[in-house]
């Protein structure tokens, strides 16, 4: 009777854990032994299938496995829809994600794709030096940090190495696009030409896109910072060890309620039906504490949820990615800037054009008064002026004052207009 009143959640979490060594329990008495110890259910038959991937497990005492798993293995594993594993496909693209699950944190940064519980790590195998170097180093600080005492959880180290190496990519791209692009800039400054503004044009194509890239990350991480449920999640060794500490808490309030039953029903043998309805509200009032007592514990822990740590962890590198952002944006700016003074330049080029132009007009009217004068005596008429030379030579003297005259009018007019400085 005690045993059918106990609540479902003694049952839930040791589930896992014990469908694990039924399994490999299962495979090594029929021989089927797991060629790669991952300990994962259902392994053997979905290892090949179709949607299997290569993964990395880490655990926490730095050791590393190659797995090959399916999705729905890893979300039976991990506890996660369908939709947190999609966003670990590399084929397709989706926003940089950090998401806290009930038993899990999903990690898509860069390259960086994984899922993080409270005892390991599960890696989505690449030839990536960034998911390589990701491997290495945390078992390395896994394995350092063994023998020591350390107040940060397993999660936490995973998550900031996982933002360090992120952080660490994007300054460095950074850093090389400054020194690649800052000597073109000043190139093209100097002298405006074709190959120099390809160049230029090749590089802010890169600096956009590199934007967008870091401002993702730098917008993930600002988002998680600016929600406390969702950072609670994400403290899954603290999670684990209520979940722990409740189910030893039903366990021993179920002993007590059975020794206790046995109790009464020796003392008071005398009336039968009244030693079962005894016993019947002994066991209410035991199920009412023992769900009071979950009720409080719940809300306890809930109400003095702190995140501080996460959040420090998490202002430390938000902090690095918005100094790499300004980088960008300052880069930006002057890629901004020198297209400026070139258009600049150019318009101060078109105006000098310009100004030469209009004195070509004006010179070409004067010319054209020539032409007109020209044509006036080319005409087939009797005059006295054709019976004396030195008549047509004043002709040509009066002609070419009215000229000069014309041509210093249209200057003092531009300078009276300031079209151009003269």
């Amino acid at each position: 009777m005690a045993e059918s009143q106990a609540p479902s959640v003694i049952f839930d979490v040791p589930e896992s854990a014990s469908s694990l060594n039924t399994v490999r329990l299962d495979s090594d008495r029929h021989g089927n032994h797991d060629t790669h110890g991952s300990g994962f259910p259902g392994l053997k038959k979905r290892g090949h299938n179709l949607g299997s991937r290569s993964w990395i497990k880490i655990d926490q005492t730095g050791n590393s496995k190659v797995l090959e798993l399916d999705k729905f293995t890893v979300m039976r594993h991990c506890s996660l829809p369908s939709r947190d594993i999609r966003l670990l496909d590399p084929l397709f693209i989706y926003p940089y994600t950090i998401l806290g699950r009930e038993k899990a944190i999903v990690i898509s940064l860069e390259q960086i794709r994984c899922i993080i519980t409270a005892d390991e790590v599960i890696l989505m195998n690449s030839l990536d030096g960034s998911v390589l170097q990701y491997k290495s180093e945390l078992c390395r600080r896994l394995q350092t940090s063994k023998d020591q005492s350390d107040d940060l959880p397993f999660e936490f180290k995973a998550l900031e190495l996982a933002l360090e190496l992120t952080c660490t990519s994007l300054d460095a791209q950074v850093k090389e696009l400054e020194m690649e692009i800052y000597p073109v800039l000043d190139e093209l400054a100097s002298s405006i030409s074709t190959i120099n503004l390809e160049r230029v044009r090749r590089f802010k194509g890169h600096l956009l896109a590199l934007t967008q890239r870091v401002q993702k990350v730098c917008d993930g991480i600002e988002h998680l910072m600016d929600d406390d449920g969702d950072m609670a999640e994400m403290y899954l060794t603290e999670k684990k060890e209520r979940r722990e500490a409740l189910t030893s808490g039903d366990l021993y309030d179920q002993i007590n309620t059975s020794q206790n039953v046995r109790v009464v029903s020796k003392s008071a043998p005398v009336s039968p039906v009244g030693s079962c309805s005894g016993v019947r509200k002994l066991q209410r009032a035991f199920s009412s504490i023992s769900s009071s007592k979950h009720g409080s514990f719940l809300s306890s822990s809930s109400a003095g949820e702190n995140v501080d740590q996460l959040e420090m962890l998490l202002e430390a590198y938000f902090i690095v990615i918005d100094n790499t952002l300004n980088k960008l944006l300052s880069l930006k700016d002057y890629i901004n800037d020198t297209e400026d003074l070139i258009n600049i330049k150019l318009g101060n080029v078109q105006n000098q054009l310009i100004q030469f132009e209009l004195l070509l007009t004006a010179a070409t009217f004067v010319a054209t008064v020539f032409a007109v004068v020209t044509a006036v005596f080319g005409m087939n008429f009797e005059d006295s002026v054709f019976d004396n030379p030195s008549t047509f030579n004043w002709v040509l003297i009066i002609t070419g004052a009215f000229g000069g005259m014309l041509y210093f009018s249209f200057l003092i007019y531009f300078r009276h207009k300031k079209v151009f400085p003269l």
